[in-house]
């Protein structure tokens, strides 16, 4: 039986894929009737993860502030994203994933007050965070697959 960070890991090799081919200009590309761009998606589900796990959590997060604070719940890309931070990004989404899970089974995650997410949902324990996370990033796939079908068009 997959464990949930492999229910997270696969999706996330999976968004990788879907966007390994796409250029700077057409990650960062806004379309009209759009808030966001891919790379923003990317980057923005990581920044969740970090704070849903561990800002929530009392803990520091684990990026530089840069892939954090400019992802946040209701931001906007900010600024053209280049190919460096493009790689960081993308590497990051594989490598939190790994620290969380060697977090996990170290059992850093010794409080969790609960909170109440914008869908309804109340969340008691890091275990339901991380139970969270696929219904949140499955959105944000949604969105991606969404954004690169009108950047193929467009760009």
């Amino acid at each position: 039986m997959p464990t949930a960070i492999d229910i997270i890991r696969k999706p996330r090799m999976m968004m990788l894929n879907n966007v390994k081919d796409l250029s700077t200009e057409q990650l960062n590309y806004v379309p009209k009737g759009f808030n966001n761009n891919i790379i923003w998606n990317l980057a923005h589900i990581i920044s969740a993860a970090e704070g849903i796990c561990y800002a929530r959590a009392g803990l520091p997060v684990n990026v530089a502030d840069k892939f954090y604070s400019p992802y946040r719940p209701d931001t906007k890309p900010q600024a053209f994203v280049d190919t460096a931070d493009i790689a960081a990004i993308k590497e990051l989404f594989l490598s939190t994933l790994d620290k969380l899970e060697a977090d996990l089974e170290k059992g850093i995650f010794t409080t969790y007050p609960t909170w109440t997410t914008r869908y309804g949902l109340d969340l008691t324990s890091i275990d339901d965070a991380v139970a969270f996370l696929p219904f949140h990033e499955g959105l944000h796939c949604g969105y991606m697959m969404a954004l690169k079908r009108v950047v193929l068009q467009e760009v």
